[in-house]
This record gives structure tokens, C-alpha cells and sequence, in this order.
């Protein structure tokens, strides 16, 4: 029971914490549940992230889903989810009854600004702290390179679909596959004959 209660309130303490989507919350996520409680790697969470962004869902509800699964199964899943989600949904209920009162406020406004310049600050070191954790050899360089000269390059003559993040991330994913599996059975063919 005191794990179940240890997950909801660290999983409530980072919802209440969090703004600005799964991106902004990545260093919160490093702080909270790699360097302060130590439930899951810094690998991990990349792990979580990209899996993330491949299913579903928020961001930042599926590595809450994911964490607490981990620490407490199917029950320490629904905590850390739900805990995660109650302060942003009491929040956005709260701003959806005043909002309409109150947006127009010069104070309010100037407020926003200032939230929207920390949301993407946030979400750059999350940018920079991804590139540290995943380019770590030549063959990820390369991926990470052309897709990012695809996706940024304006390559108007190339099919739509080419350029869809979806077409992209399952490309590299079969790439990933082929290479690292290969790199796998050379290195263990490498240990057999010595």
C-alpha cells in the first residue's frame, strides 16, 4: 500500500509540475523518477519516449503508464496515470469555467508569454538531452541525419508520403532493425571465435 501511495503522489507532484506537454516535462521526468526515486534509467525513459511516440496517447500519461507499471504492474499502471492526469484535468476545469473571464486581462496575457518561453526552453534541453542519449554510433547519426534533412529541407518534389513523420519513423525503425541486428550477430560471431 505505501508503494501505491509513494507512485500516486509522485506521479501527482509531476502532473501538478508539468506544462507544456511530454516534451517539456523530460526534465522533470530525469529529476523525479531516474535521479530522485530511482525507478527506471535514463535509457529507459528515451525508451519510454520513443515507444511514446509511437502509440496512443499523451506523451507524458503513457511514461507515467509505463513507470508505474513497472514499479507495481497493472494497478501501479491506473495509479501513476491517474495521478498524472488529475491536477492538468481539475486545472483545465477550473480555466474552462474563468478563462472566457479573465483572458483578455493584460496580466494574463503577458503571463502566457512568459509560460510559452519556458515551455520551449524546456522542450529544447529535452531536444538536446534525446540527441546525447540516442546518437552514440555512426549508423544512428546517419538515420538521425537524413531524417532530419528530410523532414526540415524543403523537398517539394518528393511524394507526400515520404515526408510523413509516420513513413519516416517506420523507415528508420526497419533500418534500426536491420542494422543493430546485424552489428548484434557480427559482435557474437566475433565472441565465438574467440
Amino acid at each position: 500500500m505505501k508503494e501505491c501511495f509513494d507512485i500516486f503522489l509522485t506521479f501527482f507532484r509531476m502532473g501538478c509540475m508539468t506544462f507544456g506537454g511530454g516534451y517539456a516535462m523530460f526534465p522533470i521526468a530525469e529529476r523525479e523518477l531516474v535521479k530522485r526515486k530511482g525507478w527506471t534509467t535514463m535509457e529507459e525513459v528515451i525508451n519510454y519516449y520513443t515507444i511514446a511516440q509511437i502509440t496512443p496517447g499523451v506523451i507524458a500519461v503513457n511514461l507515467s503508464t509505463f513507470v508505474g507499471y513497472k514499479q507495481k504492474g497493472i494497478i501501479g499502471a491506473i495509479i501513476a496515470s491517474v495521478a498524472f492526469v488529475l491536477p492538468g484535468v481539475s486545472l483545465i476545469l477550473a480555466a474552462a469555467l474563468f478563462i472566457s473571464n479573465f483572458a483578455d486581462l493584460p496580466a494574463v496575457k503577458h503571463a502566457f508569454a512568459g509560460i510559452r518561453i519556458a515551455v520551449g526552453a524546456l522542450i529544447v534541453d529535452t531536444v538536446i538531452k534525446l540527441i546525447k542519449g540516442t546518437l552514440k554510433d555512426n549508423a544512428a547519426r546517419v538515420i538521425f541525419l537524413l531524417v532530419f534533412l528530410i523532414s526540415v529541407l524543403p523537398l517539394g518534389n518528393l511524394p507526400a508520403f515520404i515526408i510523413s513523420p509516420v513513413f519516416l519513423i517506420s523507415v528508420s525503425g526497419l533500418a534500426g532493425f536491420l542494422i543493430y541486428r546485424r552489428k548484434k550477430t557480427s559482435a557474437g560471431d566475433e565472441a565465438a571465435k574467440q
